[in-house]
């Protein structure tokens, strides 16, 4: 049942995951990043605490809130502020899907060192996914926008969503989905609202698409796909889940030509087929041993 359970809730995570760039377009223009963040955090809160009171959910342990608090800080604030950030200051979403696409490859790097063991069809998949991904993002990907400011917040967006995985699968993998997001959504909630009153406006233009990106964000990605994100830790490995995040170009891509008519080409196809290639490899769908056999 559980491996069953894992079959559809791998290809919805990302589904719902890769509407991250898309909701992000909606909601830009109409409000910055940590006040947009900072609304779609209390959101969150106010849907996540009357579920928690009505069925009475568990509450963690005290060791286990600061466990959660940190990885919450990391998965939920830090990687969203950081990509969010460089977005608005310039980044092209293209470079920074890019540069956030390295996650996987950083991963195995970081639980290698650690203790999970990457076998070597594992990194052929993980480099194979990353080149389909440069594929993918290829026509995006151009210079324009880049300077120290806007790669510093990309990589620390980067780096959180990496060690914030790491982290939670190590220390806090096991805790009740309620509680726990409440915890992190709290946590991130608090930083979220003091970077908006010392560096931002905190201008909001309450218009449909706005709207319509925050209640996305809250009901559909921190409630829907983190939830499935943190089951996905807590049962399979750091290095097969954020594997995953490398099919979040091409759908993404996907999505883009069917809510904005952007083209899809060749390259994006081929990129596509490579991604999921590596992907399978990675979680030892497949493997590479299976061409020795026409040798």
């Amino acid at each position: 049942m559980v491996k069953n359970n894992a079959i559809w809730m791998s290809p919805l995570f990302i589904l719902i995951w890769s509407t991250g760039f898309i909701i992000a377009r909606y909601g830009m223009p109409h409000a910055e990043p940590l006040t947009f963040l900072a609304i779609r955090f209390f959101g969150v809160i106010l849907i996540l605490l009357p579920c928690i009171l009505w069925f009475k959910a568990p509450w963690p342990s005290k060791s286990q809130i600061v466990h959660l608090a940190i990885a919450g800080v990391l998965i939920q604030f830090g990687y969203l502020a950081g990509v969010w950030i460089a977005i608005r200051h310039g980044m092209p979403v293209g470079l920074t899907a890019l540069i956030v696409g390295l996650q996987p490859i950083l991963t195995a790097v970081f639980v290698s060192l650690l203790a999970e063991k990457i076998t070597r069809s594992q990194w052929q998949g993980l480099f194979l996914g990353l080149f389909g991904v440069f594929l993918v993002l290829y026509a995006q990907i151009n210079i324009a926008g880049v300077n120290a400011q806007t790669i510093f917040f990309n990589i620390t967006g980067l780096l959180s969503i990496t060690v914030g995985t790491i982290y939670q699968k190590k220390y806090c993998a096991q805790f009740d989905l309620r509680t726990g997001s409440l915890i992190q959504f709290i946590t991130s909630l608090g930083l979220a609202t003091i970077g908006a009153f010392l560096f931002e406006t905190r201008e909001v233009e309450w218009v449909l698409e706005l709207i319509g990106a925050l209640v996305w964000g809250i009901v559909g990605i921190s409630i829907g796909a983190m939830s499935l994100l943190f089951i996905l830790i807590r049962r399979g490995n750091a290095t097969k889940v954020s594997s995953l995040m490398y099919l979040t170009p091409p759908t993404t891509a996907i999505m883009g030509w069917i809510l904005f008519n952007e083209p899809l080409t060749i390259l994006v196809g081929f990129g596509t087929l490579l991604t999921m290639l590596g992907v399978l490899i990675v979680n030892q769908t497949i493997s590479f041993n299976f061409l020795r056999r026409f040798d």
